[in-house]
């Protein structure tokens, strides 16, 4: 499934972008930069190094074949001067092939001469823009660094940091939680008051709720019937003064009297 995979290809990239982003600091960065172009620098030295140690290589072996060269030709004269011909000839000929690698040599040198100038004029114009990446890279970082700190205020005092966030999100739970317990106290509160929930440590064991009214019905019975027995009996001394109700033993030793 090549369009699956392309764009799971894509979130992952997304995803990595995303990390080396947030991971990624401006200032290592630009440190980072900075030390590839000194070393780039070092390389530039070295090499113009290595041009100037070849020239001087080469210039020394001038010098000897400019030596050689005097000394053949004194050796020429010498032997053309003692009338030997043939042995001035031979001291002329290896004179001619030092004059020839003389020239070649000179030429050389001039070559090594030419690209040293070239790479000093590149290490010098390399080392001035090293030089002003270098003001640049420390007013950038100080940039950042003030910048980075400006955000850290600004979010501390607006809240919309990721820190604040987490303590906003916090105590909106906690502001909801309490809201939600208070809800269900002033229900329970309000559905006690109406009298849905019973009491029940007045039930019996065993008892339910039709069990308790049967109760209040035997015992409301109960005591209709007492109120009526009760009325029975203070009917059959009803001509007493109601006065008289608490003090009925002090009436029978009067009777007896007469």
């Amino acid at each position: 499934m090549p369009g699956l995979s392309g764009r799971m290809s894509t979130v992952v990239k997304a995803k990595i972008s995303k990390l080396l982003d947030r991971a990624e600091d401006p200032s290592e960065t630009l440190e980072y930069s900075y030390q590839k172009q000194i070393e780039l620098l070092q390389n530039v030295k070295k090499g113009i190094a290595d041009v100037v140690t070849s020239k001087k290589r080469l210039q020394l072996q001038e010098e000897k074949l400019q030596q050689q060269v005097v000394k053949l030709d004194t050796q020429a004269r010498q032997a053309l001067a003692a009338g030997n011909e043939e042995l001035a000839r031979t001291a002329l000929e290896r004179k001619n092939v030092a004059q020839t690698e003389l020239q070649s040599l000179d030429s050389q040198v001039a070559q090594l001469e030419q690209q040293q100038e070239q790479m000093t004029a590149s290490e010098q114009k390399l080392r001035a823009k090293i030089e002003q990446f270098r003001s640049k890279k420390e007013v950038i970082k100080a940039q950042y660094s003030a910048a980075e700190a400006q955000v850290r205020i600004s979010e501390a005092a607006t809240g919309v940091g990721e820190e604040m966030a987490d303590v906003g999100l916090a105590m909106q739970r906690a502001l909801d939680k309490t809201e939600n317990m208070k809800a269900r106290a002033d229900a329970v509160q309000e559905l006690e008051a109406a009298g849905t929930f019973d009491d029940v440590t007045a039930l019996g064991p065993g008892e339910d709720d039709i069990d308790r009214q049967l109760k209040q019905l035997s015992s409301s019975s109960e005591v209709d019937s007492e109120l009526e027995r009760l009325k029975a009996e203070l009917g059959t001394g009803s001509s007493a003064p109601a006065g008289q109700l608490g003090s009925g033993g002090a009436g029978h030793p009067a009777e007896g009297a007469q």
